[in-house]
């Protein structure tokens, strides 16, 4: 983290890096003070944090849709005063295309659908208030240490039939082109969209909507 923190600092941005467990109600309201207070409004909350559990049972359940669902409802609610009172922002949240469509485990199925949901639901209640919520969805990204990365080099001829039975444009997305989305969602580019959930997938889905 303090390594991003520097390297945006060199570029000339102002960067505030702030430890905390996105589990955790107090951690999330106190970075979301913080980073208000010290930066002097939220205009953008990405809510990112996420991931996979394995079982059945309910503390499986509990830990996957804290990391999750409630991870996002909380930094949302945390951070929709500070936008209403300087008259708008965006929220985005970042869902898969395992939310829209059946793929991946059960429990992040479950909860990468309703984060999906929720962003519906908030994206409707705030629209009068100039906040604006959407949800993007990725297909399979690889970045250097994520599961994608680590599959691959695993099972390289595994990963290449996965890709060519999979992925039409034939190849795993980036971070970056996700980020891309994210910019534009954020940006006053998007003012009119609300409420949606766009794909970042190279055609992976199959859902027709």
């Amino acid at each position: 983290m303090r390594e991003t923190e520097a390297e945006l600092r060199g570029l000339g941005i102002e960067a505030l890096g702030i430890v905390a467990d996105v589990t955790l109600p107090d951690d999330i309201d106190r970075f979301v003070s913080e980073a208000a207070g010290r930066l002097g409004r939220l205009d953008v909350l990405v809510n990112n944090a996420g991931g996979s559990r394995p079982g059945d049972e309910d503390e499986a359940w509990r830990a996957g849709l804290d990391v999750n669902l409630m991870a996002a409802v909380r930094a949302s609610r945390a951070a929709v005063p500070h936008m209403r009172a300087q008259g708008g922002g965006a929220i985005i949240h970042i869902t898969s295309i395992f939310g829209r469509e059946a793929g991946g485990g059960p429990i992040y199925n479950a909860s990468k659908a309703a984060m999906i949901s929720h962003a519906k639901s908030l994206a409707l209640q705030l629209a009068p208030v100039g906040i604006r919520v959407n949800s993007l969805a990725p297909g399979s990204i690889r970045h250097p240490g994520g599961s994608w990365d680590r599959r691959v080099e695993a099972d390289p001829e595994g990963m290449a039939r996965f890709v060519a039975e999979n992925i039409p444009s034939g190849r795993f997305g980036t971070a970056q082109e996700v980020a891309d989305v994210v910019v534009f969602l954020a940006s006053p580019r998007a003012n009119w969209i609300t409420g949606a959930c766009i794909n970042v997938d190279g055609g992976q889905s199959r859902s027709n909507i």
